[in-house]
């Protein structure tokens, strides 16, 4: 198998790559370096010992004749991952256009060339939570210092009606349509898969985004903390080893849910309260880990938690990693790599 996979030097990109170099495949990474610890997790990947399988370009998805050309070199490639593009609400509300540009644009480019490209196995779109909106019609009821659904019990399905909230749920929304209507238009098959929280390894988080990593690294290296609203909110969440065993299941299982979305997160099981991080870090580095409030961000939601339900009976996937277990190997990998955190 030959897999390529858009931001391939990001964090789940990198995850996702080395995971395929462990099984001897051929990897090809489309990636602009511009996030921050790309240079860093492909330097990784450079060392692996199976790096002579490694094809990197660097190339921007907005640019549809560079990507094109990528997918023009590697007849062979069976697999997409399309992993590439922006990541935070902020920044989207900063730059709508430029978020527009990554997410939705970028997600054509790559469809574009995938449906032209003969042969092509299984197109897996890396969609978000955002989709569902700020999820207004549904109960929230707080309790033990957690937000909770008061009429949802096992999370958000599929069949949720969509309410895209920011420029960023807008952009990846749309993306996430499109993944779907390719293979209704044109059969590509194409899934978009609608990720929760994914935290671990390589994940060089900052303060707008990837925040169980952030809250991780800042309470290991004495950096500021900031909250955005009152620390009750609740997310499911899911390790990235967890993630990656579901896009082998999606791969293996492309002719049953092409077309279709399908939600990946940690479900009921596997929640956290925005604070709950830092108290669980606290006692495992020895000190009492501070931090600031600050207000609301836009499109934050009180509570998510995906309902997995679908996940579980059509791809025969459910997470195997513990929120405990999780965190404790993200702890362990970020204080074995501190040196990494200030790089860029």
């Amino acid at each position: 198998m030959k897999r390529l996979i858009t931001g391939g030097a990001g964090f789940i990109g990198s995850n996702a790559v080395a995971r395929s170099l462990d099984r001897g495949e051929e990897v090809v990474v489309i990636d602009n370096l511009s996030r921050r610890g790309a240079h860093v997790n492909l330097s990784w990947l450079t060392t692996h010992p199976n790096a002579k399988a490694l094809a990197f370009h660097e190339v921007d998805i907005r640019d549809d004749r560079a990507v094109t050309t990528v997918f023009n070199a590697h007849p062979d490639v069976d697999v997409v991952i399309h992993l590439a593009g922006q990541v935070a609400v902020t920044t989207s509300v900063l730059d709508p256009r430029g978020d527009f540009e990554a997410n939705a644009l970028g997600t054509l480019n790559v469809l574009e060339a995938a449906r032209h490209h003969r042969g092509l196995r299984a197109f897996l779109y890396s969609s978000t939570n955002k989709v569902y909106g700020g999820l207004e019609s549904v109960g929230v009821t707080e309790a033990d210092g957690r937000y909770q659904f008061r009429d949802a019990p096992l999370g958000i399905p599929e069949t949720y009606p969509l309410d895209f909230h920011s420029p960023y749920g807008c952009s990846k929304g749309a993306a996430d349509q499109y993944t779907i209507d390719y293979a209704r238009i044109y059969g590509l098959p194409s899934v978009a898969l609608r990720q929760s929280c994914i935290y671990g390894p390589r994940q060089l988080g900052v303060e707008d985004q990837g925040w169980v990593a952030w809250f991780t690294i800042a309470a290991v290296t004495g950096r500021p903390i900031s909250i955005f609203g009152d620390g009750k909110q609740v997310r499911d969440v899911l390790y990235v080893d967890d993630l990656l065993d579901a896009y082998d299941a999606a791969v293996r299982k492309i002719d049953t849910i092409r077309g279709t979305a399908i939600n990946l997160g940690g479900g009921p099981e596997n929640t956290l309260a925005i604070g709950e991080v830092l108290a669980h870090i606290g006692p495992r580095i020895g000190k009492t880990v501070p931090a600031n409030h600050a207000d609301w961000r836009p499109g934050d939601q009180r509570v998510f938690i995906a309902d997995i339900t679908r996940a579980r009976q059509v791809l025969d996937w459910a997470p195997r990693v513990s929120v405990t277990e999780g965190l404790d190997r993200l702890l362990a990998w970020v204080q074995a790599n501190q040196e990494l955190f200030g790089l860029s």
